[in-house]
């Protein structure tokens, strides 16, 4: 997905803390497959490597590229080319990716910010003497590479040379671009480190217990009001304290933004996500659009049912995804977590569930909670040449076993792409989130057809809705804060107190009149990671979430050869637009009706739901 901890996926369904009891053995990843620790002599060999190799790419290429575009064998010229730019990618891409991921597993450490904080320097040193190589393709007529990119080596590469080419209209002049990338390491990456830092430190009282950010964020989930309330209003009282190291950070990523969108003319604030994504902003729009008009006979309903469950008539936002009354206590030990989402994928697909099986064989998944530990859960595609890691924060609830679902559905997604190559096995953010969904969709399927107890059924239901709604509807406000938010920073800073007031305001529209906000939520914005590390990816979750319903209901009319179709298109990564992606289930984004598809089959679960009358 990114290479950095993702935002925490919104919890449901949830019960009291597990003990390790309860839980069983976590594992914790073995990153030996990238290197054997920070002194690895094959670490230090790569740094000078790539150094080496980059500085010889670039004495041997730049400013000849034209030239040999225009030579008889330009295919085979610039295919060599290509190929070895993308060997130094990987192993920058492994050199980044370890550093990444044991900076992760405990950000408190002094040594391991050290270690990541030289690796992001050494990528960007050596990738500044690449930076020339695309934005000197991009210079290259069109009509000479798509004439040479028809003939082998060079031929394998055309969609990276297609896709590059999207981004022509926007690139700056090369000393600009170099520029720009160079300070990265000193402006939005040391912002993006204070962020990460900051968050992991800080620590939460809840009747008289310090916690962090994780286990506080688990009791907002617990069967006890008191103690959901308790936890509440501790994130409100320790974020509240910092607050204005939240708003400026915020600001100055805001503007650092705004900047590099003036100098490369885009004119919307979330241009640049669209472009990255490779996705029209007239399909977003739309999806936004549909999603918001939905929120009365979705999120709204939904919201006033679960209230006239606990028998009030609004609820407290303590209480939004509070277990419902009398619903069974559960705890996943990992073993059968692990069962559950391998047997639900083999279901589906023998070879998608072997993928999944090799992260747990392998010791491609760390789960325990420890402190320093980053937050939430992710899957990060480290380089084709090695293969990806998960990371989870497991603590035996059902909504955890979704979550790994989830990031293993990201995983077995980048396993597929991984052929690729490093240049092509990267997918843009509105597909990378497919594989997850759909993940999520079959475990949850599985689960429901093997439950028979009403009450279980009942609340599994919920839990799933509750789910969507988090994906589906809180992301799209997500994303209409960070709109507003970035609308307003391009006319000056915002205070702490206006991005709160643009946080409630989009919260109170999107989950209705059902749920009551009380002081300490305003500031709740502030520790949502993807508002730093990737401004507007947020939409990526609904997208994936709708494209994933729509996908499902083709696969419950022709089942028959479905799993092929989907596998090819993972394995796809990110060779191919989505566009071309979804003609063979016959699916088109473009379609004005496309996201009511997706948005009638929640609606249906609340109907379903609805018809039950109330909790068995």
């Amino acid at each position: 997905m990114n290479r950095f901890p993702n935002v925490p996926r919104s919890p449901a369904a949830p019960v009291a803390a597990a003990t390790d009891a309860d839980i069983g053995s976590l594992p914790t990843w073995d990153l030996r497959d990238l290197y054997a620790g920070m002194g690895s002599p094959d670490y230090r060999a790569d740094l000078d490597a790539t150094a080496t190799a980059a500085r010889q790419f670039a004495e041997t290429y730049r400013g000849r590229l034209a030239a040999m575009a225009e030579a008889p064998d330009a295919a085979a010229q610039l295919g060599v080319a290509v190929a070895s730019y993308e060997a130094i990618d990987d192993t920058l891409g492994r050199i980044i990716s370890f550093a990444s991921l044991l900076y992760a597993g405990d950000t408190a450490d002094p040594q391991r910010a050290k270690f990541f904080g030289d690796a992001q320097e050494h990528v960007t040193t050596v990738s500044s003497d690449l930076l020339f190589f695309t934005l000197e393709l991009n210079r290259i007529d069109d009509a000479l590479i798509d004439r040479a990119a028809l003939e082998t080596p060079l031929a394998r590469y055309r969609p990276w040379l297609d896709d590059l080419r999207r981004d022509k209209p926007f690139q700056l002049e090369d000393r600009v671009e170099q520029l720009f990338h160079e300070k990265a390491a000193t402006g939005r990456a040391a912002w993006i480190r204070l962020f990460d830092e900051t968050i992991t430190a800080l620590r939460f009282t809840v009747n008289g217990e310090d916690l962090s950010l994780e286990p506080t964020l688990n009791l907002m989930q617990d069967p006890d009001q008191g103690r959901r309330r308790a936890a509440a209003e501790a994130l409100g009282t320790t974020l509240k304290a910092h607050e204005r190291t939240f708003a400026l950070v915020t600001n100055t990523l805001s503007k650092d933004r705004d900047i590099g969108d003036r100098w490369r003319g885009f004119t919307d604030v979330a241009d640049g996500r669209h472009l990255a994504n490779r996705v029209e902003r007239d399909v977003v729009d739309a999806l936004l659009q549909a999603v918001q008009a939905a929120y009365p006979r979705l999120s709204h309903r939904y919201y006033a049912m679960k209230a006239r469950w606990f028998g009030v008539e609004q609820l407290d936002y303590w209480d939004r995804n509070a277990p419902l009354p009398q619903a069974p206590d559960a705890i996943a030990p990992w073993g059968e977590a692990r069962d559950t989402i391998l047997d639900a994928y083999r279901g589906f697909s023998p070879a998608m569930a072997d993928i999944a099986a090799k992260f747990f064989e392998g010791g491609w998944i760390d789960a325990p909670i420890r402190p320093g530990k980053a937050p939430g859960a992710f899957s990060h595609p480290t380089t084709p040449s090695a293969h990806p890691y998960i990371l989870v924060n497991y603590q035996g609830r059902p909504r955890d076993v979704m979550i790994l679902a989830h990031e293993l559905g990201h995983g077995v997604h980048q396993v597929l792409a991984g052929p690729n190559g490093a240049l092509m096995a990267p997918t843009p953010l509105t597909l990378a989130e497919t594989a997850s969904v759909f993940g999520e969709m079959l475990t949850f399927r599985s689960l429901r057809a093997k439950t028979t107890d009403p009450r279980a059924r009942f609340s599994l239901l919920a839990s799933k809705v509750e789910d969507m709604l988090n994906t589906v509807v809180r992301q799209i406000a997500f994303y209409s804060f960070e709109r507003k938010l970035h609308e307003e920073r391009r006319t000056g800073e915002l205070t702490v107190d206006r991005i709160g007031e643009l946080w409630m305001s989009v919260q109170a529209e999107s989950l209705g009149p059902a749920i009551r906000f009380g002081p300490g939520y305003e500031t709740f914005w502030s520790y949502v990671p993807h508002f730093i590390h990737s401004p507007f990816y947020v939409y990526a979750y609904a997208f994936g979430d709708c494209l994933v319903n729509s996908l499902y209901g083709v696969f419950e009319r022709t089942p028959e050869g479905f799993a092929e179709r989907y596998l090819a298109m993972l394995s796809a990564g990110g060779s191919k637009t989505y566009t071309e992606l979804l003609t063979p289930f016959g699916l088109d984004a473009h379609d004005p009706g496309f996201w009511t598809i997706g948005l009638d089959l929640i609606a249906g679960m609340i109907d379903e739901l609805e018809a039950m009358g109330s909790v068995p």
